[in-house]
């Protein structure tokens, strides 16, 4: 079992986690990531992932995904999409109450979904979510790990508490692994699995470096924004591993949306925001592994 947490403090980060375009070296964009980008994307970073290339098929039944933190914001609207392709959805959430309100919602929509409740900061949930999944799906084919806090303030690094860094590690980053490796056996089963992490611009290091010039890196945030560049890095360790197996996994920046996470100050829908999660969870068999997406490109590590 893991460690008892408390409870996150909802106070949102003050400023604009921003996610927006960086440069990108074309030299270096394969021909896997421009079936998410398109050439022209590929080439200039900039305008939205072009529908033609990055199209997923019309239907997906038949196949299982699970959302984590699902019951609401940009969770609820990746649950929504990848249900209305045809997938049966697992709507993962903490609060049992909020995922059966969220269930309720979707298949008023006419969608397959059923309630997965899952704390992936708690190692007993995560284990009787994949044990669901097994005998409620048949096992699973998309992972989007999409549960985050932001943590309490203040968060700059010299008064940062520290029990602030292991909350916010134990869900962004601890929980993305305990929860991924549940689910990896019956990912490995799948014919075209895929694994998203819903990361932030904020966690890479060339937008953080550029800040003082570009705003692009967000308020100083030593437990929030580090979380998302500790969860990349991860991602690129299990990219390494199932080299060969089939499985893509990415991460996705889904820009500043409006969420409680933020107060709701972000400009973008939350149906935006889910596009490019919803996407890389559809991704062709000779898709891109590896990458660092957002709607306008490639992030910048």
């Amino acid at each position: 079992m893991s460690p008892s947490r408390p409870e996150p403090d909802p106070a949102p980060l003050p400023d604009r986690p921003a996610c927006g375009p960086g440069p990108v070296d074309t030299a270096r964009v394969s021909a896997p990531t421009q079936t998410v980008l398109g050439p022209e994307d590929a080439a200039t970073n900039h305008g939205p992932m072009t529908e033609t290339t990055s199209t997923p098929t019309p239907t997906h039944r038949g196949r299982t995904a699970l959302v984590t933190g699902a019951n609401k914001g940009i969770g609820l609207e990746i649950a929504r999409g990848l249900g209305a392709l045809g997938f049966t959805v697992g709507v993962g959430a903490r609060d049992a109450d909020r995922g059966a309100t969220a269930v309720a919602t979707l298949e008023a929509d006419g969608l397959d979904v059923f309630l997965v409740p899952l704390d992936v900061a708690d190692d007993a949930s995560v284990a009787a979510a994949a044990d669901l999944l097994e005998r409620r799906g048949g096992g699973l084919d998309v992972l989007v790990n999409n549960a985050g806090i932001t943590g309490s303030m203040p968060q700059e690094p010299t008064v940062v508490h520290l029990d602030t860094l292991r909350t916010v590690l134990e869900t962004n980053v601890f929980g993305v692994i305990r929860t991924t490796n549940a689910m990896l056996p019956m990912l490995r089963r799948s014919t075209a699995a895929r694994i998203v992490n819903v990361s932030s611009g904020v966690g890479s290091l060339a937008r953080q470096s550029a800040a003082a010039t570009d705003g692009a890196a967000g308020p100083v945030a030593a437990a929030y924004s580090p979380s998302k560049t500790y969860l990349n890095a991860v991602m690129l360790q299990y990219v390494r591993e199932l080299a060969g197996t089939g499985i893509l996994v990415n991460a996705a920046c889904p820009g500043y949306v409006a969420t409680d996470l933020n107060g709701f100050a972000g400009h973008r829908t939350t149906e935006q925001g889910a596009a490019t999660p919803i996407r890389l969870a559809t991704l062709p068999d000779d898709g891109p592994t590896g990458g660092f997406f957002e709607d306008a490109g490639v992030v910048p590590w």
